[in-house]
């Protein structure tokens, strides 16, 4: 794939022998930005985990302290006794069967992200092949199957991001727009970091954070240097 002009001149803005260091990186990732549009940051870190297996699975959620820079639509499901708790947290859309049945139906994804609480899983399990394939299933692990709807449609307003490793042991995930600036883009990934940190499972052995780097929508990826993360 051919890269364009803008792309090959940021290119030349980063040695890709070089690991960088966090601040740094972000900088960097900020000065190599051209988009006509706010792009977004994203991290990708490659783990010494097998995600094959159970005790090996990296999966969590953590509140960024300058969220994504993305307002995330919301859709809660619940009995009537939740519905108004719903709407006063900020939830776009609150209902139940009347929504199932939309998304069965009419195709229906005008939202992001779903909370549900866990009386109504065995109704939401029926659309489990639709929503699964999407990454849209509630799960108890992200914080998206609870009875506390409040707090966390509250969370996810604020800017909680999950993060969990896939097939071939990576983590993908936004870290913020480039218009943030490098300080609070910073903020962010050290928060996100940390997190992954601590979810390093017990049953993986030898180096955790086996590589690192960020790059933004359009732009080069910048690598940086694991050691100086706090692993």
């Amino acid at each position: 794939m051919k890269k364009g002009k803008k792309y090959l001149e940021s290119l030349k803005l980063i040695d890709k022998t070089n690991l960088y260091d966090l601040k740094e990186a972000c900088e960097l990732a900020v000065k190599t930005s051209t988009a006509k549009f706010d792009e977004t940051v994203e991290l990708h870190v490659k783990l010494g985990v097998d995600s094959r297996h159970a005790d090996q699975q990296v999966r969590g959620t953590v509140v960024l302290p300058h969220g994504t820079g993305k307002t995330l639509r919301v859709l809660v499901l619940c009995k009537e006794n939740k519905v108004q708790e719903a709407k006063d947290a900020g939830a776009d859309y609150v209902g139940a069967d009347d929504y199932i049945q939309k998304i069965q139906n009419e195709n229906w994804f005008d939202f992001d992200v779903i909370v549900a609480t866990p009386d109504m899983m065995g109704v939401v399990g029926r659309i489990g092949k639709i929503l699964g394939p999407k990454g849209l299933m509630p799960n108890p692990k992200s914080g998206t199957v609870t009875f506390d709807i409040a707090n966390a449609v509250k969370e996810i307003k604020a800017g909680k991001v999950e993060y969990r490793v896939d097939k071939a042991n990576i983590v993908h995930c936004p870290v913020g727009k480039v218009s943030f600036g490098a300080e609070k883009i910073e903020e962010n990934l050290r928060t996100i970091i940390s997190a992954i940190i601590k979810a390093k499972p017990s049953a993986a052995k030898g180096k955790y954070l086996k590589s690192v780097s960020i790059a933004t929508t359009m732009g080069p990826g910048i690598k940086l240097a694991s050691t100086k993360l706090g692993e």
